[in-house]
């Protein structure tokens, strides 16, 4: 089956993983918290806002990181904010469902997206590359009480930051929402960033 994403767009994730792409418009760091840090961009037209996240995961290898991202079972183990989350094949392409918590008095948010994960190799360096974007499809009814983020789209870029011991995980997030992450708590935020490094930590992943 034809791929949903570009070359392009594969390669312009390895490309901010070399240089974050901040420079040259009104980015706003939201908050900063183990090794993690989370950027935010308004959207003049649609009132929306963009998300970049960019961090460092030690003891944790990309490939690794990469794999426990993927999987949507272990999710439900480590994220707490997962309602629900599942994948359906519709039409020939694998479509993924997720209901994401969120705390009282916000109304839950729910997700319909297809994905794509590819293993590159640019210039000698392995690359773990995530694309993500909104589908609307029949099988996939709105709930009554949850808002419906029709504008989802996703990369992540994962690769080694060179040192013994120690991963990277400088990632690229940008997420649109019906109403904006500025709206939790900052200690909400903090955990959203923590949670990161909670997936992957040795005693959880039985390692």
């Amino acid at each position: 089956m034809e791929s949903c994403f570009s070359e392009e767009q594969f390669r312009e994730v390895c490309a901010e993983l070399q240089q974050p792409a901040l420079a040259g418009a009104d980015w706003q760091l939201l908050v900063e918290t183990s090794g993690v840090s989370i950027y935010r961009l308004l959207d003049q037209q649609s009132g929306l806002y963009e998300y970049k996240v960019f961090g460092i995961l030690k003891d944790c290898s990309p490939a690794l990181l990469a794999d426990v991202y993927m999987d949507l079972d272990y999710r439900k183990q480590w994220d707490q904010y997962v309602k629900e989350i599942y994948e359906k094949e519709c039409n020939g392409e694998t479509v993924t469902y997720w209901e994401m918590k969120y705390p009282f008095p916000m109304s839950n948010r729910d997700y319909v997206y297809i994905r794509q994960r590819r293993d590159l190799n640019v210039e000698g360096r392995k690359i773990h590359v995530v694309l993500a974007q909104s589908i609307s499809l029949p099988q996939f009814p709105e709930k009554s009480g949850v808002i419906r983020v029709n504008q989802y789209k996703q990369s992540l870029g994962i690769e080694s930051d060179g040192k013994e011991g120690s991963k990277e995980w400088p990632s690229k997030l940008p997420e649109r929402y019906g109403e904006s992450l500025s709206e939790l708590p900052q200690q909400n935020l903090r955990r959203t960033a923590g949670v990161v490094g909670h997936a992957c930590n040795p005693s959880i992943l039985g390692g």
